[in-house]
């Protein structure tokens, strides 16, 4: 039995870590057919011949095929996972700049940068929808191009006959908790058999228990890390805020209760961070390019996304496989969370099965983390409308409830300067 893989996006300097997972599970997911999809030639060439080497070095247990086709790609494939950067690392630096020169936060997937990237990347994603409508009914959409969150909303709302997921790597922070609970307390326990309770929106949610083995180790967990956040000198959380809530804020949380701190950082600039990994991708790209190289070098780490390949990977054998594991995803929650509305797409502890991606119940956050992700959300979907419509009042709106927004004397001025700079992929909001 054939089973194909589409990877769209795959000339992203990700791609190597993604094909190392595949590699691992040959035995749990028998991949027939990887298609590596990207719309850059130059990518393809240096990236995609690099994967074929890694695959024929360990006896070729599938085929690689390289395309800049996205609908040869996805045709008759079972999976399609999304890694696609709309406008490359640059657009990112873009949106990382216009932040500063605004005197707001310039980030790929908060503030006004992610809303940027959003509106640039939602229309190609749905443009890949229509494409799996009629090439893969019935296939898997895992998307990890960012805001992932905010992409499976629009997903979500414009393509529901497209089954999909959004992913991403913070969940797999119970990878270091798990490490942590065995140094300081002797506590071992097996990644697939322990469950991170995580909710929230992607890159604004709240862990708040792990369980191994069906026992809760939440209190050791909160020790571990209140200690370790009292030891630093700038804490990317206070330590009091952990307290109060009995939660570990996302990392990128940071944003929102230390807006000034990140400020403040982003004057030192440059390197931005889209500039760092530019400079990380290009020494990347020059060792994937050596003929002889069959194997991803150790400066991968560095270009971020820790666990990529495993979170893909576990996730896509788990589906195939009917497994029922435990997964933190986003998905439309359909009123898994008491008094939530049920429409909205949430970060979640889902059960993944052949037949579905089902939310788990889950306690709905208190006030205090809700009266922020409620005013994010809004935002989320405001931003989707103007994607689609290339509605600018709908956009001014996104840019006015965001809590991380201009002024209201500023958000025209904002407006203007993000549709300007990304005019060549914004053409729903230019009469294109």
């Amino acid at each position: 039995m054939s089973l194909k893989v589409a990877v769209i996006g795959s000339g992203s300097s990700y791609t190597p870590e993604l094909i190392n997972g595949f590699l691992d599970r040959v035995d749990t997911f028998p991949l027939t057919n990887l298609w590596l999809m990207d719309i850059s030639q130059e990518r393809q060439e240096i990236v995609g011949k690099f994967a074929q080497r890694m695959v024929q070095a360990k006896g070729a247990p599938f085929a690689v095929h390289l395309t800049t086709d996205q609908r040869e790609a996805v045709a008759g494939a079972s999976y399609v996972i999304t890694q696609l950067r709309v406008g490359g690392m640059e657009a990112r630096r873009k949106d990382e700049y216009m932040g500063r020169r605004h005197g707001l936060i310039g980030q790929e997937t908060t503030g006004i940068g992610g809303m940027a990237k959003a509106m640039r990347t939602i229309p190609v994603i749905l443009n890949l929808a229509e494409d799996m409508v009629e090439l893969a009914p019935g296939a898997l959409l895992v998307n990890f191009a960012n805001p992932a969150g905010l992409v499976t909303e629009a997903l979500s709302r414009y393509a529901p006959n497209v089954p999909s997921v959004g992913v991403c790597n913070v969940p797999m922070i119970k990878m270091d908790m798990l490490e942590e609970l065995e140094k300081r307390y002797g506590i071992k326990g097996d990644p697939r058999q322990t469950q991170l309770n995580t909710l929230g929106l992607n890159h604004l949610s709240w862990h708040r228990g792990l369980m191994i083995d069906g026992q809760e180790y939440w209190p050791q967990v909160l020790e571990i890390y209140l200690d370790r956040l009292k030891a630093e000198e700038n804490p990317p959380v206070e330590p009091r805020i952990v307290e109060v809530l009995g939660m570990l804020p996302n990392y990128y949380l940071q944003y929102y209760y230390h807006t000034d701190r990140k400020l403040a950082a982003q004057q030192k600039w440059p390197p931005s961070r889209a500039e760092e990994v530019m400079k990380v991708e290009a020494g990347l790209l020059a060792q994937y390019a050596e003929p002889d190289r069959t194997e991803p070098p150790a400066e991968l780490m560095q270009r971020g996304g820790k666990y990529y390949s495993t979170i893909a990977t576990q996730l896509l054998a788990a589906h195939y496989n009917d497994l029922g594991e435990t997964h933190v995803v986003n998905v439309r929650h359909n009123g898994t969370v008491p008094g939530w509305p049920e429409d909205w797409v949430l970060e979640m502890p889902c059960r993944v099965s052949r037949s579905r991606i089902q939310p788990l119940p889950a306690e709905p956050l208190p006030p205090v983390c809700f009266g922020l992700l409620a005013q994010v959300k809004m935002f989320e979907i405001l931003t989707v409308e103007a994607a689609i419509r290339g509605d600018r009042e709908a956009a001014y709106q996104a840019l006015l409830a965001h809590p991380l927004g201009p002024t209201g004397d500023k958000v025209q001025l904002v407006l203007d300067d993000m549709l300007a700079t990304h005019r060549a992929h914004l053409p729903q909001f230019w009469g294109a």
